[in-house]
């Protein structure tokens, strides 16, 4: 094949062993969301929020939390999504079977200072994640099995305007994230900060 013809983003998907809006898929769906995009625009080390619409599926709105880092970021949401984050979430790739649960974990998200309900999600199978080179989940192009456990939270869809959601996770080992999103849902850019 010609290096002009290749593909710049992730292959095609491949089907997952479980419905795509079940729990099980949401998650599955957020960690191939992350392997879709590069280094350079991985939604978890996004700093600001300028990558966050990047490779969003149709039916849900993705939300990331960091590697450690206290990021505050800004995005414009479509109107009528429901958003799908996690508090924590740890993923195996490549792996044989389900994901570990980090027993000490702990999290939680809140919208507009509202506490919403986290839900202990774990993928029993693995699924198959393809992204780009370099990913933030396997680094590879390569088809590879992938598990993922978490506690997510599935935000009903918010009502257009300006909304805070904010993340706080940790492994309960000393790995700690707290990041915050201002959404402009159905609405403009809310820019970005330059702090």
């Amino acid at each position: 094949m010609p290096f002009l013809s290749r593909s710049r983003g992730p292959a095609e998907s491949v089907p997952l062993p479980y419905e795509a809006s079940s729990p099980e898929g949401l998650a599955a769906r957020w960690v191939q969301w992350v392997a879709a995009a590069g280094p350079l625009a991985n939604p978890v080390e996004d700093e600001d929020g300028r990558h966050a619409a990047a490779n969003q599926p149709d039916d849900v709105w993705f939300l990331a939390g960091s590697t450690g880092e206290p990021w505050e970021r800004n995005c414009v949401v479509p109107a009528g999504r429901p958003l799908f984050v996690p508090a924590f979430n740890w993923w195996e790739s490549p792996s044989a079977g389900p994901a570990p649960v980090v027993e000490r974990a702990f999290g939680s998200v809140t919208l507009d200072g509202v506490p919403q309900q986290l839900q202990e999600i774990g993928t029993p199978v693995p699924f198959v994640v393809s992204g780009v080179r370099l990913n933030g989940i396997n680094g590879s192009k390569r088809p590879a099995p992938t598990t993922v456990w978490g506690l997510w939270a599935l935000i009903p869809p918010p009502a257009p305007g300006t909304h805070e959601v904010r993340i706080h996770g940790g492994d309960g080992h000393g790995f700690e994230l707290q990041v915050g999103y201002r959404l402009a849902v159905g609405g403009s850019d809310p820019g970005y900060s330059s702090t």
